[in-house]
C-alpha cells in the first residue's frame, strides 16, 4: 500500500535524503506536501519532481517565483500558515519533521493533533515540550518514530523487549569535528573547520552542535521522552567510527546493538517504512573491511554543554527550552563570525544561571521562557 507523507523542512539535509529514499522506490510513497525555506530553485525542482499537491516556503515573494514553475495542479502557500497546511491539513499518513530548531515545535504539534503519524527529525520539540508532545501523542493515538540515528536505533533494539527490563541505554557519539584537539588547541578554531565533520553529511547547525556536544545533549533529553528513562539511565560514550548508533543494556547484563554505515537514510527509511524493511540505496556494513572499533569515556570537562544538558534535563520544567533557545542563538553568532567557538558554550552557561525554572509550564509559558533566551542570548557582550 502507498504511504502518503509530508515533510517539514524538504529542503535540508533530512528533507533531501527523505526523498532520495522516495525517489529510490516511488511506487511505496506517496509526497502529498512540502515546506522549506529559502532555496527556491530546489523547492522547484523537489515539487517538479515529486508533484505534491501543497508546497510552503519562507515569504510571499518566494511563493509567487515558485508559483510560476510548478503545476498548476500545486497549492503554494508561504509563512507559518503555509507550515501549519502541510503538517495538518493534507491527506498524509506521516509527517516527517525535519525543520531546524524550535520552530518544528508548533507545526509538530498540529501534525499529530490532526492524528497524523510522526517522522522525527527535529528534536528540539521533545526538548522544549516533551510532557506537552508525548501527551499530545499519547491522546491522539498516533505513533512518534524516531529519525535520528541514534534514537532509531534504541527503537530498533527495543523491539519486542519489555520497557520494565531495560537498565539502561547508551547514545554513541562520534566526537564531532573537533574530537581530536584538546580544549586548549579549540581556541581560535573557525567555523569553516568547525563545519568539518569526520562522518556525517548534515546542515550546518547540527554540524556545530555535533562538535560541540549539544547534539548529543539535545538526544539525551529526547531520549528521555521518547522512551520514558531516568536520565540516570542514559549514557553517552564516544564511539568515534560511527558503526554502533547506539544500544540497549537490559536487567540480565545482556546488550543489544544497532550497527549501520554512517547513513541517514538507513534510520529514514525504517520510520518511513515501519514496521517493515525493504532494500535502501545504500552501501552495506562490511566489519572486516572496517577491520576495528574504538570506544572513549565522555569526557565532561571537554565538553561541558553535555553536561549543562544533563543539567538541564534534570530539572525540567523550562529548563531544557532555554539550553535549546541559548544554544541556537549562539550558534547562529558563531556562524556570523560575531563570537569564538568556545563562546557558544560560555553564553549557553550564562544564559542557564541567569534563568529561574518554572515547573510544569503551558505551551505559552514555553514560548515566553524561548524568547526571553534568545533575547538575552543575542545581547551578551564579550
Amino acid at each position: 500500500m502507498t504511504k502518503r507523507i509530508a515533510i517539514l523542512g524538504s529542503t535540508g539535509s533530512i528533507g533531501t535524503q527523505t526523498l532520495d529514499i522516495v525517489a529510490h522506490d516511488p511506487g511505496k510513497f506517496q509526497v502529498e506536501a512540502l515546506a522549506g525555506g529559502y532555496n527556491t530553485q530546489l523547492i522547484i525542482e523537489q515539487a517538479q519532481a515529486f508533484r505534491p499537491k501543497l508546497v510552503s516556503v519562507a515569504t510571499k515573494a518566494l511563493a509567487d517565483e515558485v508559483r510560476q514553475h510548478v503545476s498548476s495542479d500545486t497549492r503554494v502557500m508561504f509563512g507559518e500558515e503555509g507550515l501549519m497546511e502541510v503538517a495538518a491539513s493534507t491527506d498524509a499518513d506521516l509527517v516527517v519533521t525535519a525543520l531546524v530548531g524550535s520552530q518544528g515545535l508548533k507545526p509538530t504539534l498540529a501534525a499529530i493533533q490532526a492524528g497524523k503519524h510522526i517522522g522525527l527529525a527535529n528534536k528540539e520539540t521533545l526538548v522544549s515540550a516533551g510532557h506537552i508532545v508525548t501527551e499530545a501523542v499519547r491522546r491522539q493515538g498516533v505513533s512518534m518514530l524516531p529519525i535520528d540515528s541514534e534514537h532509531s536505533a534504541i527503537f530498533q533494539c527495543l523491539n519486542g523487549e519489555k520497557r520494565s527490563q531495560v537498565a539502561k541505554i547508551t547514545l554513541t557519539a562520534s566526537g564531532g569535528s573537533f574530537r581530536d584537539r584538546t580544549r586548549d588547541e579549540l581556541v581560535g578554531v573557525t567555523v569553516q573547520q568547525a563545519l568539518q565533520h569526520p562522518n556525517w553529511s548534515m546542515g550546518a547547525k547540527i554540524t556545530i552542535d555535533s562538535a560541540t556536544m549539544v547534539n548529543k545533549g539535545l538526544e539525551v533529553i529526547e531520549a528521555h521522552w521518547l522512551f520514558n528513562l531516568a536520565y540516570e539511565q542514559i549514557d553517552v560514550l564516544v564511539h568515534p567510527e560511527s558503526v554502533i548508533h547506539s544500544y540497549v543494556e537490559f536487567v540480565d547484563n545482556s546488550v543489544i546493538a544497532q550497527l549501520g554505515n554512517p547513513d541517514m537514510r538507513v534510520p529514514i527509511q525504517y520510520a518511513l517504512t515501519y514496521p517493515d524493511r525493504f532494500p535502501t540505496p545504500t552501501k552495506r556494513l562490511d566489519l572486516a573491511a572496517i577491520g576495528k572499533l574504538h570506544f572513549m569515556e565522555m569526557d565532561y570537562t571537554r565538553y561541558p554543554c553535555l553536561r549543562m544538558a544533563f543539567e538541564s534535563g534534570k530539572q525540567g520544567g523550562t529548563t531544557p527550552t532555554v539550553y535549546n533557545a541559548a544554544n541556537e542563538v549562539a550558534v547562529a553568532r558563531f556562524l556570523k563570525g560575531d563570537i569564538t567557538f568556545l563562546q557558544i558554550e560560555q553564553l549557553i552557561e550564562t544564559v542557564l544561571q541567569k534563568h529561574e525554572s518554572q515547573a510544569n509550564p503551558v505551551l505559552e509559558m514555553i514560548n515566553e521562557q524561548d524568547l526571553w533566551a534568545r533575547t538575552y542570548t543575542a545581547s551578551i557582550q564579550f
